[in-house]
């Protein structure tokens, strides 16, 4: 048995399976991964990484499985994909996965070979463990892949309080102690046991706090956008011989000295490296926003980019339309007994509909730019897009305003 001490559950005991895939260089790679990429941009503090993520996360399943009384093989199945859970991610964690999707079609979720070949492949077969089945409950497949992938995994359970910590923000509190006494399976359904609407909640509030306050703010997503276009560039460039399946192998320094090596993309690693960051030249809410915009693919953004280039005259890789997908709340979704019935948390409580209009009101198109063309190139962002804007391209408020606990009461 290994102990190891951790700053957020304090001492981690690691047995069995997991201890052996501890020191495999698949698991320990994620100590070059940044578990919130470009967010370090915003908290300096932020510098935690998959690995020690990854550890929360097998602590909590262990907890987890001791309290539903999971033992044997199906216990050593769990712990594995727990610990396991991240192994696919790539640089900067999410920050490149919609770019390495669309060239390969795999998510970061998606292991079955990185579990089957080499050194995490002998250590499973070693405890007589099928890889293929613990690459299934990291994608969340069957009955306990729900504990690894899903509304009540423990993955959510130990990022929102690691990320919380990490940041120095108060947002991403939970009691995931009693999240973890209150789980149950019914009808092989993984659902909170009867009195814990209110406990389901405080996971919806706590994604709901942290989404603008940190995953979404402002300036890592100037950030990510910009990592995401550097990286993009790097692919397309003939005198490189990075393809997106090597990028997806890559960590955090990898990419950094690739992007510092390639002419193509010195000026945005060189700003990265700086801080010197794009502005925001519309920050647009979604009312504002034509549907076409909102549902245009990745080639017709580009498309829309060059446009914007063109009629603001300035260098097109000035210029970056940063869309997110349409609000969603999938946590909703889970499930709570309620006077015997097994109900959607989204039925049964009148806080979810609140949060979803908070996430609404929050929800932003941006425009970036080098500040010296900001103004030139929203101008012509809210002509090229239609976008209904009055006054001031850009509203400077503070991120994270409508994320209160006193806005979620109003609303409801």
């Amino acid at each position: 048995m290994k102990i190891i001490k951790d700053s957020v559950h304090d001492h981690i005991a690691v047995d069995g399976v997991a201890r052996d895939l501890v020191d495999t260089p698949a698991v320990q790679r994620l100590r070059r991964i940044s578990q919130l990429g470009t967010v370090s941009l915003v908290y300096p503090s932020a510098n935690h990484t998959r690995f020690e993520h990854s550890l929360g996360v097998y602590h909590i399943a262990c907890e987890a499985l001791d309290h539903l009384g999971i033992e044997g093989v199906q216990s050593q199945r769990v712990q594995a994909a727990a610990l396991l859970h991240d192994v696919g991610h790539g640089p900067f964690s999410h920050n490149l996965e919609s770019l390495t999707h669309r060239r390969t079609g795999r998510y970061h979720d998606d292991v079955h070979d990185l579990l089957t070949d080499g050194a995490v492949g002998d250590v499973l077969r070693g405890h007589d463990l099928d890889p293929d089945t613990i690459a299934d409950l990291v994608a969340g497949d069957g009955r306990f892949g729900q504990l690894v992938s899903g509304e009540l995994d423990v993955d959510r359970m130990d990022y929102l309080v690691r990320d919380a910590h990490h940041t120095g923000v108060p947002y991403g509190t939970i009691d995931h102690g009693r999240l973890i006494r209150e789980l149950v399976f019914v009808d092989d359904e993984l659902v909170l046991d009867e009195g814990n609407v209110q406990t389901a909640e405080s996971l919806l509030v706590a994604r709901a706090l942290m989404n603008p306050t940190v995953y979404s703010h402002s300036v890592a997503r100037i950030g990510k956008a910009m990592l995401r276009r550097a990286a993009e560039r790097l692919l397309d460039t003939p005198t490189t011989d990075t393809d997106a399946a090597a990028l997806q192998r890559m960590d955090d320094y990898d990419l950094i000295v690739a992007l510092r090596s390639c002419a193509a993309t010195s000026e945005f690693s060189c700003r990265l490296d700086e801080r010197d960051l794009f502005k925001r030249a519309v920050w647009a809410e979604i009312d504002d926003v034509p549907g076409g915009v909102i549902e245009a693919d990745h080639e017709s953004i580009r498309e829309f980019e060059r446009e914007i280039a063109d009629r603001a005259g300035v260098d097109p890789e000035h210029v970056i339309l940063d869309v997110p997908s349409r609000p969603s709340m999938t946590e909703s979704s889970s499930r709570v007994m309620v006077n015997g019935d097994m109900r959607r948390l989204g039925q049964q409580s009148p806080l979810v509909e609140a949060l979803r209009g908070a996430q609404y009101s929050q929800w932003r198109l941006g425009v970036y730019s080098p500040s010296t063309v900001r103004e030139a190139v929203g101008h012509a962002a809210v002509s090229v897009l239609g976008l209904d804007i009055d006054g001031a391209l850009v509203s400077e408020v503070r991120n994270g305003l409508d994320a209160t606990l006193d806005q979620f009461t109003d609303q409801a």
